[in-house]
């Protein structure tokens, strides 16, 4: 492959050592400042792969190839046992204590079809090469303890119901649409005798009888040191060796102590996947068709999965043309086959998209549509190949096409300069699976850049046969998801058939044994972890991490009846923009930190919007880059028109509610472009907002696509808990509440109505809008980036926004606290239990009073209260997860709406889950729990290790600097700031703030709850909801079919949910 030419090798002599290790492949790539260097163990045969560049974050991922031959859930089981101990370090949660100490968050782990990746970031070098070789302790020698397969697997808990945290997991899982089709389709693409063939997170069947000695059994076969990869992406002060010191002194001599010091390829050892049966795939011989039901009572739309073979995993340049292709045919409004399915008044799906998987000898290659209405889900798949035919007998659009490589090409540039060297980190675990071993193919799949180059040469012809290698000529798998009220109703009656029998199997002595079992377990964690073990890993020192720098310059018009805002260490910039005309009359921020790029991002408020136009806004944003516009130029642009240039112009372009999550009174309207490009982008800011045509066609197609999405939205516990909650807590004020799937089920169907029988008024009631929100009182702007580099970064704005802003009082954005409803001004009492038959498990939030305001003086000590509770493998997460009462569980803090809340995500048992985390908090705060500075230290760190990752790319640090002073109103670097108020907090601070905030979220006169959980959970839920003191309003949600034929809050808690 010419491409691979590119690559600069170092490799001079491709016998270099060092120490045990010998160098297998160096090189640098061309087109960043990334030396990649692969190593390769002579005693253990582990291998080490390190990815150098300066980057603030330290990144590791420890790769397991794992194979297996059923669907018994080993690899996933084994992924979650890995973390409750090792021999070394026999304590459950011991790595995430260690890690919390080291600026990270805790690990975490995934387990997909071919392999199981363990993970870790950590703020700088020093905790992260501490971690190092107790982390793979755990991987290779974990203690694998019957305790630990109880309440993390699968145990019956007192009242004859199954739990444990992997069948909690797999219980929200296995019968979704998606995980029905997935297996299906995994067992129709391959032979048997192919472990492809496993669903390896376990079925629910086969968890309920699994043991731990076939865990053991597994680990002994897979998790050995010549299967196992370590890659580390970051910057290591003394290097890749420093990396390689701790292996070969730390790891490697436990490794020798096991006897597994056999070299490379022990005698017998089979590469998983690459070396056995699961290798033999091959070409598909005929084209098989199946439908697949899965639990839904609104049957209008379905799903469609199609199954295709490629090309070899090492076809690098074929893979990426492949990848472009799906890009040219579905990535916009005006792809082909949207323009065909997705953008008609009768939306035939709602997304088609085309994916990829790599396996051994062929990669796979699914394509997923969407929700399609259910009369046409027999027939799509022939439609669909007679579109792909069509399309390539009729040829490509080649200016489109360029277009397509070029904004990829910008993409992948974008995402080199943010996540640099670990946008690679997924080739490498590939390499590690199905690579050569001799190194030759991972700069290769690294050479994005001039495949791009290579690509950009192909004829349409040579497009055409393509599409036709893959997808027109050979047969396919096809897999129909068909919705059926029937079998939601039999999956609830047969579940409460299998626990009765299983209780009248077991008899009360049996569930009094299995309750004994489960609390001996719990009691066997329970063993507290010595401290001095915990206080020998030393917190590393927070000026060893390197901040981005960004200076920032707010322009001071427009700012009547606003304190100044301090900036320093801006000199440069300040001199820059002074330079370029005259002071604007309009709020700017310009944020200038080293980048290629630029973004500019307004903000409009839409305080002046009435509340009966409130619902409309969401229709208004998803329509937004999809309408008519006319240029300021007088040029009128078709929607085709307007997404083939914007395409051709940025980077990429947005708009939405608010920022991460916050200040949801606002539009935000954002596009990225190379600097070369700023007005360009400042032009079609003024185009978009001002120049856009409420046409009424596009209008109906965008209205039909969100009609048909609703049911697949409705689906999902989590999606329909966040919208009842706000439904609940906010007024209808509220754009997210307005927007959220339970009142868009009754708005849209009637909005469509309206538009065919009066379109004029729709369509006035969104100029209405427009016209509230481009008020120049509520309007600012944020530009961030390279700044420095442009020729005119004001004047450039005078030109363009110069009439549309004139100078007026620049007004306060309305926050969440002032759209509460009556409920979440005064959160008492109140419970809501909603019947949703399409999950298994249950989602539910409680809320109380927390503080509002960014600057609270009692701010940092309940951030640190809220990370001691939440840390991977703290509080909650032993008492709830750890009890195997839940998948998740996080109290989180609402600075803006003034809320404090607690959440359990996949919960088998919701009471007891809520009943167990009342008690932890109450044991905190009376001391019959003990809270240890170790803890202490630990959830400080933690705070560091988020705080550094926010801010932790040229694009994140810019944003962070004027969501802090633009829109927070405190200083530019306010959350590094907090770093010092949080190492004050004590430990009587912590409990203190518990008792006053926390204790409140777990009694009914202080707070309210929402719970969203399967049909045949709702009774109980609803009875215990009653007996703690909750109101109780039950209800249901479903969608009857014909009503539908025809067609968040971010909250502050850093806790990522783990494994």
């Amino acid at each position: 492959m010419p491409a691979a030419a590119h690559v600069v090798s170092q490799n001079a002599n491709p016998l270099e050592t060092y120490g045990n290790f010998d160098l297998v492949k160096r090189f640098k790539l061309d087109f960043a400042d990334i030396h990649v260097s692969k190593w390769k163990s002579r005693t253990s045969g582990l291998s080490v792969v390190h990815l150098d560049y300066d980057a603030p974050l330290v990144n590791g991922y420890f790769v397991v190839g794992t194979e297996i031959f059923n669907d018994s859930g080993c690899p996933h089981t084994l992924e979650h046992l890995v973390f409750m101990g090792s021999e070394k370090y026999p304590y459950k949660g011991i790595i995430d204590h260690l890690a919390n100490r080291g600026f990270s968050n805790g690990t975490n782990a995934w387990t997909d079809t071919d392999h199981t990746a363990y993970t870790v970031s950590t703020a700088g070098e020093q905790g992260f090469l501490q971690l190092l070789p107790i982390y793979v302790d755990h991987i290779l020698y974990p203690t694998l303890t019957k305790a630990g397969f109880v309440t993390e697997v699968h145990h019956i808990d007192g009242k004859g119901q199954d739990s444990g945290v992997v069948y909690s997991e797999m219980q929200g899982r296995e019968n979704t649409s998606g995980d029905l089709m997935a297996l299906r389709m995994q067992r129709l693409m391959n032979p048997p005798g192919s472990a492809y063939r496993s669903e390896t997170g376990g079925l629910m069947e086969a968890l309920r009888v699994l043991t731990v000695e076939q865990i053991r059994d597994y680990h002994h076969t897979y998790y050995v040191p010549h299967n196992l990869t370590l890659i580390v992406t970051g910057k290591l002060a003394s290097g890749t060796a420093s990396l390689l010191d701790v292996v070969q002194n730390q790891v490697e001599p436990s490794i020798v102590e096991h006897g597994q010091n056999k070299g490379p390829r022990p005698e017998g050892w089979k590469r998983p996947f690459v070396e056995t049966p699961s290798a033999d795939r091959k070409p598909l011989k005929t084209t098989l068709k199946e439908t697949v039901e899965f639990p839904e009572k609104d049957e209008s739309v379905g799903e469609l999965q199609l199954g295709f073979l490629g090309p070899p995993p090492t076809a690098f340049l074929e893979r990426k043309a492949i990848d472009i292709l799906g890009l040219y045919l579905t990535s916009s409004a005006v792809a082909p086959l949207n323009k065909e399915y997705v953008e008609i008044e009768n939306p035939m799906c709602t997304y088609i998209y085309f994916s990829e998987d790599t396996r051994a000898t062929y990669v796979d290659l699914p394509v997923y549509v969407g929700s399609v209405p259910t009369e046409h889900l027999d027939t799509f798949d022939e439609k669909l190949k007679a579109s792909l035919k069509r399309i390539a007998d009729d040829g490509f659009d080649m200016d489109r096409m360029a277009m397509v490589i070029g904004r990829d090409e910008r993409q992948l540039r974008s995402k080199l300069e943010s996540s640099q060297g670990d946008t690679f980190s997924g080739n490498v675990i590939t390499d590690s699976l199905y690579g050569s071993e001799d190194g030759k193919d991972l700069a290769p799949s690294m050479d994005e850049i001039n495949m791009y180059t290579e690509l950009k040469k192909w004829t349409s012809d040579q497009w055409a046969a393509l599409l036709r290698k893959y997808y027109v000529d050979p047969p396919c798998i096809v897999v129909r998801g068909k919705p059926s009220g029937e079998m939601a109703d039999r999956l609830d009656r047969e579940e409460k058939a299998r626990i009765a029998a299983q209780r009248e199997r077991l008899g009360p002595a049996g569930i009094a044994e299995c309750e004994r079992l489960l609390e001996e377990a719990k009691k066997e964690h329970d063993k507290e972890i010595p401290t001095e073990i915990l206080k020998s890993f030393p917190v590393p020192d927070v000026r060893s991490i390197a901040w981005i720098p960004v200076q920032s310059v707010q322009e001071k018009h427009g700012q009547k009846g606003r304190a100044p805002v301090i900036q320093s260490n801006n000199t440069e910039l300040a001199k820059h923009i002074e330079q370029d005309g005259v002071p604007l009359p309009f709020f700017v921020q310009y944020d200038h930190v080293k980048s290629d790029f630029v973004t500019v991002h307004a903000y409009f408020s839409l305080e002046k919007v009435p509340a009966r136009l409130r619902p409309l806004v969401s229709v208004y944003l998803s329509a937004f880059f999809s309408l008519p516009v006319k240029r300021s130029t007088g040029e009128l642009l078709s929607h085709e028109e307007v997404v083939h240039r914007l395409d051709s112009d940025t980077v990429s372009y947005e708009v939405a509610v608010g920022v991460n999550g916050l200040f949801n009174d606002a539009i935000r309207v954002s596009i990225k472009v190379e600097t070369g490009m700023y007005e360009t982008a400042i032009q079609w800011l003024k185009d978009l907002v001002y120049g856009v045509q409420f046409d009424k066609e596009r209008l109906a197609v965008n209205i039909a696509k969100i009609q048909q999405s609703l049911p697949e939205m409705k689906r999902d516990g989590d999606t329909v808990l966040g919208s009842v909650n706000s439904e609940l807590l906010y007024d209808e004020t509220y754009v997210p509440r307005m927007g959220s799937v339970v009142p868009m089920i009754d708005f849209i169907p009637k909005l469509a109505q309206q538009l065919q029988e009066s379109p004029a008024d729709v369509i006035k009631d969104l100029e209405e809008i427009r016209s509230c929100f481009t008020d120049p009182a509520g309007v600012r702007i944020s530009v961030n980036g390279n700044i420095l580099s442009l020729k005119e970064p004001r004047s450039t704005w005078a030109r363009h926004f110069g009439k549309a802003l004139p100078e007026s009082e620049l007004a306060h954005y309305r926050l969440a606290s002032d759209m509460l409803s009556p409920v979440g001004k005064r959160p008492v009492k109140k419970a809501v239990v909603v019947n949703l038959p399409t999950i298994e498990s249950a989602f539910v939030t409680h809320t109380a009073k927390g503080i509002q305001g960014w600057s609270h003086p009692e701010y940092p000590v309940l951030r640190v209260a809220i990370e001691v509770l939440n840390a991977t493998e703290s509080y909650l997460w032993r008492y709830i997860r750890g009890s195997g009462l839940a998948y998740g569980a996080h109290c989180s803090l609402d600075l803006e709406a003034g809320f404090i809340s607690f959440t359990l995500y996949r919960s088998s048992n919701s009471i007891q889950a809520f009943k167990q985390a009342a008690s932890v908090i109450k044991g905190l705060t009376d001391g019959s729990i003990s809270l240890d500075e170790t803890v202490l230290d630990a959830a400080k760190s933690s705070i560091v290790f988020g705080v550094a990752k926010s801010v932790s790319t040229p694009g994140r640090a810019a944003l962070m600097s004027f969501v802090n002073q633009g829109l927070k109103g405190v200083s530019q670097n306010y959350n590094i700031e907090l770093l010092e108020k949080y190492a004050h907090i004590t430990k009587e601070d912590v409990i203190a703030a518990l008792k006053k905030y926390f204790l409140p979220l777990f009694d009914s006169s202080t707070s309210v709850a929402v719970a969203v959980t399967a049909p045949g959970k709702a009774d109980e839920v609803s009875e215990e909801f009653s007996k703690i003191g909750f109101e109780v309003e039950r209800r249901t949600l479903q969608v009857e079919a014909d009503e539908l034929s025809g067609s968040d809050s971010e909250e502050d808690s850093d806790s990522d949910e783990s494994r």
